[in-house]
């Protein structure tokens, strides 16, 4: 009994060295491995974005709406709007992610659309006509980096405006960070803010 007794406890404890191992060193290490073959390192390591100097400006999977020193003289292109903003067009809390959960007839959500929606025609010297949905409507993450190319070439003007830069160079610097449709058929086209701030930035 004591002889079967030793030999599982000895079966059993190699077993726990032997997957501690597999487990906790080698196929981490594998996946670490794996993780910096050249084109997967950049995703590997949270698609960092970098300024004109090489230190991480963001990245390129979370949207954050810049706040602008001075509102009269806003050089950035916004992100779509994000629920968990302190108002209507306020910048979103990073710590949370989520939509509002709030139905298409929820009295507070029209309210807050239709705010939204005036508060960026007068932003862009627009008709509020002229406003995109996705400039007025919530992502379900709140931190979506992508805007349509539509909210993109309405805040063109403005920004070339403030920063000085000439409508063709902002006008390329969109293009620049614009994907198209996954495969060429899936989801729309869009625009990638966190990565088109940064090129405005750098090109100042």
């Amino acid at each position: 009994m004591l002889t079967l007794l030793t030999r599982q406890t000895a079966a059993g404890l190699r077993m726990l060295v032997v997957f501690t191992i597999l487990c906790g060193i080698v196929f981490p290490v594998a996946v670490w491995a794996v993780a910096q073959i050249p084109g997967l390192s950049h995703q590997a390591d949270g698609s960092i974005i970098t300024g004109a100097d090489g230190t991480p400006v963001g990245s390129s999977l979370i949207g954050v709406d810049p706040v602008a020193a001075n509102p009269a003289a806003d050089p950035y292109f916004h992100t779509r709007p994000s629920a968990s903003a302190k108002d209507v067009l306020g910048p979103a809390d990073t710590s949370t992610s989520g939509g509002s959960n709030k139905g298409a007839f929820n009295d507070d959500l029209t309210k807050a659309i239709d705010q939204r929606r005036v508060l960026i025609a007068t932003r862009e010297g627009v008709d509020p006509a002229l406003v995109p949905p996705d400039a007025v409507t919530a992502s379900a993450s709140g931190l979506d980096p992508d805007i349509s190319p539509a909210y993109a070439q309405l805040q063109v003007a403005r920004v070339a405006k403030v920063t000085g830069l000439p409508v063709d160079r902002v006008q390329q610097l969109v293009a620049d960070a614009s994907s198209g449709r996954v495969l060429g058929f899936l989801g729309e086209p869009t625009v990638n803010v966190t990565e088109l701030n940064a090129a405005i930035a750098a090109a100042r």
